[in-house]
């Protein structure tokens, strides 16, 4: 693939199940309205799967979050390798018994006999005017389930190769979608890369300050570094790519350097990502740090439907540079 070739998010997310359903027959697609009959999906990531791999293999599935996660599950124990969405990440919360007591317990509970190799996507993000009910970010709840593996993409590259490796994961993975993203383009990657779970990045290397993130901000971010080098300001980018199990190692190693951190995710802060990773950072790192870290997160409330309040609601890349220029100092 030409380097100069760009794709979308919602493409790339489209990509990386159609190569996994190609390598592996056990490879199926379970959820609302995916089918092509029905419209390829709300946000069209399915689209065209159906009509190649056959409705036996992309199954459009009633309005049953429980049904759907649950009948994975099963699925996955039998010897598949579902592909289950949910269609919004609110509505993972009619699903919560499903993931929590038995796709993240069973290995365990099993002594390791039973594997459930699922991948639950999900799509969710404030901006758009969805309204409180279709635009929390969740993964906090999620990472706090030993047994599940938590996964929140920063760009399509990322997120295809990231997604190729949940689906081929022996155990159950979320993979969180940024609907605000869906049709940003980016980068294309090499078909069939895939990106190692459990396992942080370094997205832009720096000398002063530590921006430990994931997800949408980590674009926004990045152009931030860019613009704040010109001010003699060098800001290190660390994109979590996983959640849950963190990473500390690559966030301890560049904070250690650094000896300042700013945590920035587009979720409410109160008992957040922030907060665990702040947490990691205070007890190995505690006395050598320069500056507190400083979270940058969302307002502790629902998602507003006003766009007015929806945009007071969301973090803003404004406050981000000025937690950099306040550790910085």
């Amino acid at each position: 693939m030409s380097p100069q070739s760009r794709i979308s998010l919602q493409q790339a997310c489209n990509q990386a199940l159609d190569e996994a359903m190609a390598a592996d027959e056990s490879v199926i697609l379970l959820g609302e309205d995916i089918g092509d009959r029905e419209g390829g999906g709300t946000f069209k990531v399915t689209s065209g799967l159906s009509t190649k791999y056959g409705t036996s293999r992309v199954r459009t599935t009633p309005i049953s979050e429980q049904a759907i996660v649950g009948s994975a599950v099963g699925a996955a124990i039998a010897g598949l390798r579902p592909v289950a969405e949910i269609m919004l990440m609110n509505f993972v919360t009619v699903a919560m018994d499903q993931l929590v007591n038995h796709a993240a317990k069973l290995r365990f509970m099993s002594g390791g006999q039973t594997h459930v190799p699922l991948t639950v996507r999900t799509a969710t993000g404030a901006g758009g005017g969805f309204g409180g009910q279709h635009s929390d970010m969740l993964e906090a709840w999620l990472a706090h389930v030993p047994g599940l593996t938590v996964v929140v993409p920063s760009s399509p590259a990322e997120a295809k190769g990231l997604l190729l490796s949940c689906v081929f994961d022996d155990d159950p993975c979320v993979f969180v979608e940024n609907n605000q993203m869906y049709w940003d383009k980016g980068p294309a990657p090499e078909p069939g890369l895939r990106i190692p779970l459990r396992k942080a990045h370094v997205a832009r290397a720096g000398t002063d300050v530590s921006v430990i993130t994931y997800g949408r901000p980590v674009g926004q971010v990045l152009a931030l570094a860019e613009q704040l080098a010109g001010d003699g300001i060098s800001v290190e980018v660390v994109d979590l790519r996983t959640v849950s199990p963190l990473d500390s190692r690559t966030v301890l190693e560049s904070v250690a350097k650094t000896r300042r951190a700013v945590i920035v995710h587009e979720a409410v802060g109160q008992f957040g990502v922030g907060a665990e990773v702040s947490a990691r950072i205070g007890e190995e790192l505690g006395g050598e740090l320069h500056s507190p870290v400083i979270r940058v997160t969302s307002a502790n409330t629902p998602v507003p439907f006003s766009p007015t309040l929806e945009k007071a609601y969301l973090y803003q890349i404004g406050d981000v540079e000025t937690a950099i220029r306040k550790v910085a100092s």
